[in-house]
């Protein structure tokens, strides 16, 4: 989808994209709102006044608009969370060629908590959740996101599978670890005991001799 390539661009190449959390739908309409009502108010004033110049003046104006519109929807969409399969990616879309990332593996993530203020919110079950960070105690925040309760939910689940993951390996690790050692203490020991063998024979031949 159109939406996924946006995102997939943040990631790594052995992640996986699980979910893309954006703010309320109701921000979006209203950042949209005023480039949408001056597109209608240009061509109800070019309708009003059909005159020559008013219609290059209108068409100015309805592309001014159009850009408007475009920057506002980005403004909205792009600045979103990305969940993957190894942490959180953090996205701000500040202009047309300012974007901004920040990543937070789930092994790095101290807290999540999430906080629903006022009575729009509350209607609305919007708010905003926040993730803190082990390593530097930083804090990212997403606000005004649709049920972040839910949203927290899918974060804890996805960090549990992450972490049951990552114990797992480590133990393999570990267990490999101790395999190589053990097998080159091993080594190590029929080493010196074909050592020792050699230097008994030689002994014995030695006493042959004499």
């Amino acid at each position: 989808m159109i939406g996924d390539r946006l995102f997939t661009r943040h990631i790594e190449e052995d992640e996986e994209l699980i979910l893309v959390i954006h703010k309320h739908w109701v921000l979006g309409i209203k950042n949209l709102l005023w480039p949408v009502t001056g597109f209608s108010a240009g061509f109800l004033f070019l309708y009003m006044f059909p005159f020559t110049t008013i219609y290059y003046l209108t068409t100015l104006w309805a592309i001014g608009c159009l850009v408007w519109f475009l920057r506002n929807f980005y403004d909205y969409y792009l600045d979103a969370w990305i969940i993957t399969d190894q942490g959180i990616v953090d996205v701000e879309w500040h202009g047309w060629f300012h974007r901004q990332s920040s990543r937070v593996l789930f092994s790095d993530v101290q807290g999540l908590s999430y906080e629903i203020e006022g009575i729009v919110g509350t209607v609305m079950r919007y708010g905003t959740i926040s993730v803190e960070k082990i390593s530097n105690g930083t804090v990212i925040a997403l606000d005004s996101v649709k049920n972040p309760k839910i949203v927290e939910g899918v974060v804890l689940k996805r960090m549990e599978a992450y972490l049951h993951t990552k114990n797992l390996s480590d133990a393999k690790h570990v267990q490999t670890l101790l395999s190589q050692i053990v097998a080159n203490e091993i080594q190590l020991n029929q080493f010196e005991d074909e050592e020792g063998g050699e230097e008994d024979d030689d002994d014995d031949d030695y006493d042959d001799d004499d």
